[in-house]
């Protein structure tokens, strides 16, 4: 009887994980080879903390509401009349701020710290 009651819940939180989690594969490569580029070039330490930051950045925001704050991040930041529209959306700069924070807390938590032996 406890394993009928227990797989409900079982698939719950399965389905739940994986709706909270749904980075397409090619983004997650897309995310991590562009960072391991900025942080200096293809090195097992720079993917490292690329992988992690993309793992935390999709537990944080569904993907498409994070390309969107991604395209909405550059163009907001565009100067003049052509980033105007983009600065006046409603809750562009309240998006942009929590994509901001998303990427400086998951960067902050991945870093990979050299030991030297």
């Amino acid at each position: 009887m406890k394993i009928i009651h227990l797989l409900p819940c079982s698939l719950l939180l399965f389905f739940t994980a994986a709706q909270a989690n749904d980075f397409p594969t090619s983004a997650r490569v897309e995310y991590v080879l562009d960072c391991m580029n900025l942080q200096g070039g293809q090195s097992y330490n720079t993917m490292y903390s690329c992988v992690c930051t993309v793992d935390k950045i999709a537990a944080g925001m569904p993907h498409q509401r994070y390309e969107y704050a991604k395209t909405m991040s550059v163009m907001i930041r565009t100067p003049g009349e052509r980033g105007g529209a983009f600065r006046d959306a409603p809750g562009a700069r309240k998006l942009v701020k929590e994509y901001d924070a998303l990427l400086k807390s998951s960067k902050d938590s991945c870093v990979v710290k050299h030991v030297t032996p």
